[in-house]
């Protein structure tokens, strides 16, 4: 059985696994679409995305359109002549013109289980509303916002640790290994999708920054699920005395007695006792501006903590 001609199209790490899946496959790789280079760093320079590297390294074609709107945008993918082309975190809309073009049309790695969290942000999303699964669909793609038939879903459970940056790698991997499977099926037209219920649907939002900063006023657990969802990006804040203070993991907790929300209630060997609306919340490991995160202890025994507020 013959593999599939696949472009791929994809953008930042999510899209690597998936990526490198498809390169050691037997489906070969025909051409890359990923976003135009953008200004990186403190410098600005010009970089390139991950998943444009990764085409380079392994010598396949790459086309950076700055959108697929016309049917110049359109030119190097119809060149290719792709059986399929995989999405995986793009950040660009397909028109129908795009959709249209490979034989077998367009299949996405999307990182919920739809139809929970379609849109720009599951991974977050998933953390932030206190799920205990998550997981990857892959589905064929339309014109609709992650709406189409699912081919295949793999269930991923939310550890209580689980942060942003690590369920995002553990669902990228998951997705790597599943849409080589889904593509051995419709190699082999053996493939079945579902379309998605009309129940259950959310949607996760783009990550505005502003939602990073911490009101001391919510509930600790709530505010234990924002660390960690923002961890490694936008990377939950407050401030303390006005500077800015990043915090990278925290976890709720008890303390004895009363305090007013945002209050350093108890300083102990290895965290920063803060009270919230409802609780308190220790804080393990934060950043003050032009610093690298530290452990709470090492900055337990640079500052003088006991009784300030945060926020």
């Amino acid at each position: 059985m013959s593999g599939l001609r696949v472009a791929f199209a994809g953008t930042p790490d999510f899209a690597l696994p998936a990526f490198h899946a498809l390169a050691g496959s037997r489906h070969p790789l025909v051409g890359v679409l990923t976003q135009p280079d953008r200004p990186k760093g403190r410098g600005r320079q010009l970089a390139a995305s991950p998943v444009k590297l990764a085409a380079l390294e392994r010598g396949v074609p790459v086309s950076q359109p700055a959108t697929l709107k016309t049917d110049a945008d359109r030119a190097d993918l119809a060149a290719w002549q792709p059986d399929v082309l995989v999405v995986v975190a793009y950040g660009l809309i397909l028109p129908r013109a795009a959709l249209d073009l490979p034989r077998l049309g367009c299949v996405n790695i999307h990182a919920s289980l739809l139809p929970r969290w379609r849109g720009a942000a599951p991974i977050q999303r998933a953390i932030l509303a206190g799920d205990d699964q998550t997981g990857v669909s892959i589905m064929r793609m339309d014109v609709g916002l992650d709406t189409g038939p699912v081919f295949l879903e793999r269930v991923v459970p939310i550890g209580p640790q689980e942060t942003g940056g690590s369920l995002h790698d553990r669902l990228a991997a998951v997705g790597g290994t599943a849409i080589v499977e889904v593509l051995d099926e419709l190699a082999a037209n053996s493939t079945r999708s579902r379309p998605q219920s009309a129940d259950g649907v959310t949607y996760a939002a783009k990550i505005d920054k502003a939602e990073a900063l911490i009101d001391w006023r919510g509930e600790a657990a709530e505010i234990e699920r924002k660390v960690r969802a923002f961890n490694p990006w936008p990377v939950a804040e407050t401030r303390l005395e006005g500077e800015q203070l990043r915090i990278y993991r925290a976890r709720a907790t008890e303390a004895p007695g009363t305090a007013e929300p945002g209050m350093i209630a108890e300083i102990r060997a290895d965290s920063l006792v803060v009270a919230c609306g409802r609780g308190y919340l220790a804080l393990t490991e934060l950043q003050r501006p032009g610093r690298k995160p530290v452990a709470a202890r090492d900055l337990i025994n640079t500052l003088d903590l006991a009784g300030r507020r945060l926020g």
